[in-house]
């Protein structure tokens, strides 16, 4: 589980640093493997926009998508995820980068008959969350060609998580632990409110 200083600071209001939060972190049990800095690699993800999905004619699981990254131009990317579809805002990732989850560096690709130029992200392969279901889907306030890792100046923090501590699966769990030792406050996610439209 990789985390940041500036992602932990949305649930938790601390003034430690990075390597207090980490000290802190091993002393309940959940151990810190290393601290590194992510600058360079991390901005690479850009917030983009799928302009059009469409079916891949070779592969039924597969779409070819047309993509805007916010350079003035149109970047064609295959992709696997079954929500990838027309107008969706989500984090692309450009040939060179490194993927965090499993260390693959992205080249240009053809896939079956079709260049794909980069990557759309899911959470799980970007180390968000250990599992994810299609690719990342962000508001439409997200301005394209943003980086996704506005965080990126942080080292990242690199956190293993045992089998019976699955409610650290993710940073609000980390967070929660943290402020429950003393180490700063929780800050309690708000929920928007769904306003009930009543049939007549």
């Amino acid at each position: 589980m990789n985390i940041t200083l500036a992602w932990l600071k949305k649930y938790l209001r601390t003034k430690s640093t990075t390597e207090q939060i980490a000290e802190k972190l091993t002393s309940i049990g959940l151990e810190v493997e290393s601290i590194s800095s992510a600058k360079s690699n991390l901005s690479n993800f850009k917030v983009c926009k799928i302009i059009k999905a469409i079916k891949h004619p070779e592969a039924d699981k597969l779409k070819i998508c047309d993509v805007n990254i916010g350079d003035g131009k149109i970047t064609k990317v295959v992709c696997g995820a079954s929500n990838a579809r027309n107008g969706l805002i989500t984090v692309y990732a450009s040939p060179g980068t490194v993927i965090p989850k499993n260390g693959m560096k992205l080249s240009v690709a053809k896939i079956r008959g079709v260049e794909s130029f980069g990557m759309l992200c899911s959470e799980s392969e970007l180390n968000l969350t250990e599992e994810s279901d299609g690719i990342i889907e962000l508001k439409n306030k997200q301005n394209v060609g943003d980086n996704f890792f506005k965080e990126n100046l942080d080292p990242m923090i690199d956190i293993s998580i045992t089998p019976n501590r699955s409610d650290c699966l993710g940073v609000r769990g980390i967070a929660r632990d943290l402020a429950a030792c003393g180490e700063g406050t929780f800050v309690e996610e708000k929920l928007e409110k769904i306003k009930l439209i009543q049939r007549k």
